[in-house]
């Protein structure tokens, strides 16, 4: 049996570029972009849009809700947002027959928004702050149309209903409007949670949590707020022109926007079954001087403290991916590679594995989630020190944004240098993982280099 319909795919005429055919629907609620925005990165393969999703699937407050459109019988909702992704798996075993392409890596399926705060959920965290934001915990939406552009070999496809083909294709080959969006612009300063002293403060509160043994390692961020006036994706364009980062998403649900230029790669997964994870941990800025760059980055390569912090995150994914794949499989190909971005040089490692025979993309991301790099290690403790001395929840940063096919495929990020638009105000973070070497004004400093290509992009 099958709720969702039958699915084909064909080959778009568009001259279009992604950013551009995305103004069609980049106003309705749970359009998405999954914008691989780099022209070199390696991971920079496809532009992925979605819109009109079949049936949505949110979690507040560890609440389930679901609505769907026009299916008739939904399977009996789960009461707990713990179970979001076992529900989601159970829908995915309801979809309609595809033809088309076997190489397209999103053949109908699930996409959207999981936010950091999701893991209390799948964890015991204590509740220090409130839930400030309107945005829901996490956003997971059935898409059965979608706009694949291929970069590599320069072709776009439209998946879509075959009952509805005629009809989408038609939509996605007219000429989008004349841009007519509200112009963006900040209605004040950006002002963070916590001054340079208070983050000192939090700093030495985390030193004295690593020198008792409760953990090796803490990520502690600090939060900027703005209010802002006009279109957030008229925001998202300008970050993205500026950052050029290969995971880039942009994404509007019915009360918020989510603004996303991140650099890392959470997890992705085969057909076949293989899983790779990309974790960023070592972070050097950019110079416009090439010789004073280059040092720099070399500096970032030769640290024995950004590389015991690297090591400490690999260890602990190495780890969270053994739960979902075969024993054995878990390999490092690469650690301590360095990989450059507008703003910053970054120390990122990769590591693979192979899904257990019967594994699923979804289960495997709900057994890693939170990522690793962005929490510390172990991860439980390191996330109930972030609910202590953080001032505010995170909300989607450090959460996720990716999409997860009907035919094994996946791809999703961790939402660093990521921005949540809600009530005209504008949220972005920014953090760093704090081990017993490191120092507090190198640390402070570096919060300022990650956001030095997203603040002053959007107050200009």
């Amino acid at each position: 049996m099958s709720i969702f319909p039958n699915l084909c795919a064909v080959k778009l005429e568009t001259t279009l570029t992604a950013l551009e055919l995305f103004e069609l629907c980049q106003s309705e609620p749970y359009a998405l972009f999954l914008d691989s925005a780099s022209t070199t990165h390696e991971d920079a393969h496809y532009d992925f849009i979605f819109r009109a999703p079949e049936c949505v699937i949110r979690s507040k407050n560890e609440q389930l809700t679901v609505s769907a459109n026009s299916i008739a019988q939904l399977p009996k909702v789960p009461t707990h947002a713990a179970q979001m992704f076992d529900y989601a798996e159970q829908l995915m075993a309801l979809t309609g027959h595809y033809n088309g392409p076997e190489h397209l890596p999103f053949q109908g399926g699930f996409a959207g928004a999981v936010g950091y705060d999701f893991g209390r959920c799948l964890e015991v965290i204590p509740e220090f702050n409130r839930d400030e934001y309107n945005s829901s915990d996490a956003v997971l939406a059935y898409y059965c149309e979608a706009v694949i552009f291929d970069k590599k070999r320069n072709k776009v496809w439209l998946v879509a209903p075959e009952q509805a083909l005629k009809t989408q294709k038609a939509y996605w080959e007219q000429s989008p409007q004349s841009d007519s969006n509200t112009p963006f612009k900040l209605a004040s300063a950006w002002r963070s949670n916590m001054s340079e002293a208070e983050y000192h403060t939090k700093f030495n509160a985390v030193q004295a949590y690593l020198l008792s043994g409760d953990a090796y390692q803490i990520n502690l961020a600090q939060r900027y707020q703005a209010s802002y006036q006009g279109c957030e994706w008229a925001a998202y364009k300008k970050l993205r022109a500026s950052n050029n980062a290969p995971f880039s998403a942009f994404m509007r649900t019915p009360e918020s926007a989510i603004l996303s230029v991140s650099p890392e790669r959470f997890l992705s997964t085969t057909g076949a079954g293989e899983v790779q994870t990309k974790p960023i941990k070592g972070t050097r800025p950019r110079y416009e001087d090439s010789s004073r760059d280059s040092a720099s980055k070399q500096a970032l390569l030769n640290s024995e403290k950004d590389r015991a912090e690297n090591l400490m995150i690999v260890d602990l994914l190495r780890n969270d991916l053994s739960k979902n794949c075969e024993p054995g499989s878990v390999k490092t190909p690469k650690l301590f590679a360095i990989e450059s971005f507008p703003a910053v040089h970054h120390l990122v490692s990769t590591i693979t594995g192979q899904l257990k025979m019967g594994g699923s993309a979804l289960r495997l991301f709900k057994g890693a989630f939170p990522g690793g790099s962005i929490t510390g290690a172990p991860k439980i403790r390191a996330m109930q020190i972030i609910e202590e001395l953080e001032p505010n929840r995170r909300g989607i940063y450090c959460g996720s944004i990716g999409y997860f096919s009907q035919n094994g495929q996946s791809d999703s990020s961790i939402t660093i240098r990521t921005l949540l638009a809600e009530n005209g105000q504008l949220y972005c973070w920014a953090g760093g993982g704090l081990v017993a070497d490191s120092k507090a004004d190198e640390e402070y400093q570096e919060t300022k280099d990650k956001v030095s290509r997203i603040l002053p992009v959007l107050t200009s």
